[in-house]
């Protein structure tokens, strides 16, 4: 327990308000998470697989009004309506205090009220935050105690500093209409209740890490981002890193654990995990951008995940993993789900927790959005610099998403602001990891539209002001978009390891090693320039992904005019600026 005064007083509070029979301080110790696991079994609440095909792991069942992201039940409560922006949800945090209150008065009645003090990136960094989240389940415990560091070093710190992220959590009825996930960034808090999905209910990742952090980045001069950080080693063993943005469930932790080609390996190329979600960078002493991954493991989409499409990630969640709405093999306690092998299993358990026999079910057994939740350790390509205290130095920075036909594979901005330009129109189709329709194309500015804790219109213009601090020292930034596709809508480019050819002209554009074509856009590649050895791809349709429709670039402009006008005056007058030359070049 901290000798914190005011972590105690709230504590406190938060006990006397939810009213729970029991409270327990979690240290991370190994002997307390396993009374947790064991309590858990015992209740249903996790299921044990196979031990020795599946060392340390569990399935975990969530209800199924509870599978993702809550975005229409997420809010942004400041005093001002203007300071959220039209990129969120807004309520006054008094009204949502004198909301919420009486939903958690009595919330724990009959359960353990859990207390976890955890921290955001390496103990020992200068860039770490420290939260405490309060919740009533064992599940965003033991996940919690995976994906952020959970320590006595981190009730150390505790005890040193008032700044700290307040989390309170409650699973309370997981009513879908009484479902809230309000975040006070003035007040450091987020309250979060009615649900156990982990988006909604693991303080310290979207809610902490992204929404308030973003906020707090703002205020203190630094970026919080939705982004993944890997490390591209040559054959001279040169190490140059690059932080990507891309929507959730569009190859953010596929890209984040890429191999490379065989013709790539052999000479000598290594791709390195820093991390595959967020990012939090901050200008260095020596003028560059340096980046850290603020999380200690890897909440991943699982579905698709194979010994094909990403043999790492499978690697790393073959132990001491959590799984979530997954389906359960009852031959032989393992997991499947769709796109693991084309061997379901007939004796199985859908992620509603019904029989289902994979070879005549015609529903799906596993949710579209069912999880892994597994500590970055795992990983076999996690980057020796994963808990470097200052981060690494970020030489790119690539925006993507899903687009079928507008975007080309790759193209480079001018400069740092004409990239900040390059994020805040990006677009992309939702997919699964969002409640709602599935395919629908919105608006998706630095993959961050659900994340920003302030309003869009101010991040834009504090990104503009990063790179005039950076000046020369600015990251090359770059967009991606491994989605387009022919007349028949199967995707063009091969994607997976293959897109370290990309990566390859990203980084020789960076060191002005590489000529390119200029357009409309920005910088695009010669189609010579892309590596197409061994590549089962004809220079034609490698042309046909590099190329650019006028005419969608022109009803691109029309959509993006509509979007900014929902910032009003507080938009950067460069954007608006540099959105009427794009449509004069287009001419």
């Amino acid at each position: 327990m901290t000798q914190n005064f005011k972590v105690k007083e709230w504590v406190n509070w938060a006990q006397d308000l939810c009213k729970p029979d029991k409270m327990v301080w979690i240290d991370g110790s190994a002997a307390q998470l396993d009374t947790l696991r064991a309590e858990a079994l015992a209740d249903g609440e996790l299921i044990a697989l196979n031990a020795d095909k599946l060392p340390g792991c569990y399935l975990h069942r969530s209800a199924q009004n509870d599978v993702a992201r809550s975005e229409d039940k997420t809010f942004i409560c400041t005093t001002h309506e203007a300071d959220a922006g039209p990129n969120n949800n807004w309520k006054s945090p008094k009204e949502m205090y004198e909301k919420l209150t009486p939903l958690f008065d009595g919330a724990m009645r009959g359960r353990t009220m859990y207390v976890v003090p955890f921290c955001m990136g390496p103990v020992d960094s200068p860039f770490a935050k420290l939260g405490v989240e309060i919740t009533d389940s064992i599940y965003v415990v033991l996940n919690m105690a995976i994906m952020t560091r959970v320590s006595p070093d981190v009730v150390a710190l505790l005890d040193k500093t008032d700044d700290f992220v307040k989390g309170l959590h409650a699973k309370a009825d997981l009513d879908i209409d009484k479902r809230f996930i309000c975040h006070f960034p003035e007040d450091n808090a987020i309250w979060s209740i009615n649900s156990g999905y982990g988006g909604n209910a693991l303080l310290g990742k979207k809610c902490f890490a992204l929404r308030i952090a973003s906020y707090q980045a703002k205020q203190e001069g630094w970026m919080a981002e939705h982004m993944l950080i890997i490390g591209i080693q040559n054959p001279a063993g040169e190490v140059k890193y690059v932080c990507a943005a891309f929507p959730s469930a569009c190859g953010k932790t596929n890209l984040a654990m890429l191999i490379p080609p065989e013709i790539y390996a052999n000479k000598g190329y290594k791709v390195w995990c820093v991390g595959d979600d967020i990012a939090w960078l901050r200008i260095g002493k020596d003028g560059r951008l340096w980046a850290i991954n603020p999380e200690n493991g890897f909440f991943g989409v699982v579905p698709g995940t194979n010994a094909k499409t990403n043999p790492n990630a499978l690697e790393t969640i073959r132990k001491d993993t959590i799984f979530t709405n997954v389906v359960y093999n009852e031959d032989d306690a393992t997991l499947w789900w769709e796109g693991l092998d084309k061997n379901p299993p007939e004796n199985g358990i859908d992620w509603k927790g019904n029989k289902w026999n994979g070879k005549t079910s015609t529903e799906k057994g596993a949710h579209p959005n069912s999880r892994f939740t597994t500590p970055a350790a795992n990983c076999p390509v996690i980057s020796p610099e994963f808990e470097a205290p200052h981060g690494v130095p970020i030489s790119a920075i690539i925006f993507g998403g899903r687009r079928a036909k507008t975007a080309p594979l790759v193209y480079q901005a001018r400069d740092f602001a004409h990239g900040v330009f390059v994020g805040s129109i990006m677009a992309s189709e939702t997919t699964a990891a969002q409640t709602g329709a599935v395919g629908v194309t919105r608006p998706d500015s630095m993959a961050m539209k659900p994340f920003c804790g302030y309003n869009m219109a101010d991040y834009f213009a504090h990104w503009l002001e990063m790179g005039e601090k950076l000046g020369d020292n600015a990251p090359e930034i770059f967009n991606v978009n491994w989605f387009r596709t022919d007349d028949d809508g199967n995707f063009i480019w091969p994607g997976f390891g293959e897109n370290l050819r990309v990566l390859e002209w990203i980084l020789a554009r960076c060191g002005d090693d590489m000529p390119a074509q200029v357009t409309p856009i920005g910088y695009l590649p010669r189609p010579a320039d892309i590596n197409m050895e061994d590549l089962d791809l004809t220079m034609d349709r490698l042309q046909e992904i590099l190329s650019i429709d006028k005419d969608l670039w022109q009803a691109e402009v029309a959509s993006i005019k509509e979007y900014y006008q929902s910032f009003g005056h507080r938009l950067p007058e460069y954007l608006h600026n540099e959105l009427s030359n794009l449509e004069e070049r287009l001419k």
